[in-house]
């Protein structure tokens, strides 16, 4: 089996958040402006439940691919819970812990990928 693409990967996580009904989902072309990561997939849960659902729902989906998660960080009580897979980092988020980090803010001249359900 190929190697998935850091695009295919993005989107792999980002259907699989959406199947689990995750809120204000982008995903951030960073290729060429950052250093760190090809692209950042920034979404929404609305309860502590609810992110934990999409993590696993995104771990899964990808580890059904073959990969494998490099490394996480974050507790949903934190409100933030990220998902490191080296050229795709997966951010899930409270809506209040979101808007305080303002990633889309930050990264505002990065292109948005689509993403085909």
């Amino acid at each position: 089996m190929p190697a998935l693409t850091a695009k295919e990967k993005a989107q792999i996580g980002a259907r699989a958040a959406l199947d689990k009904r995750a809120n204000g989902l982008v995903v951030l072309d960073l290729q060429g402006i950052s250093g760190v990561t090809d692209f950042f997939l920034i979404c929404s849960g609305t309860s502590t439940t609810q992110m934990e659902t999409i993590v696993e729902a995104i771990r899964q989906a990808l580890k059904a691919e073959g990969i494998r998660q490099h490394h996480g960080e974050g507790t949903p009580e934190s409100g933030w819970l990220l998902l490191d897979y080296g050229d795709v980092v997966m951010h899930v988020f409270l809506d209040e812990t979101r808007e305080f980090y303002g990633l889309e803010r930050l990264w505002g001249d990065a292109p948005l990928l689509s993403v085909e359900c």
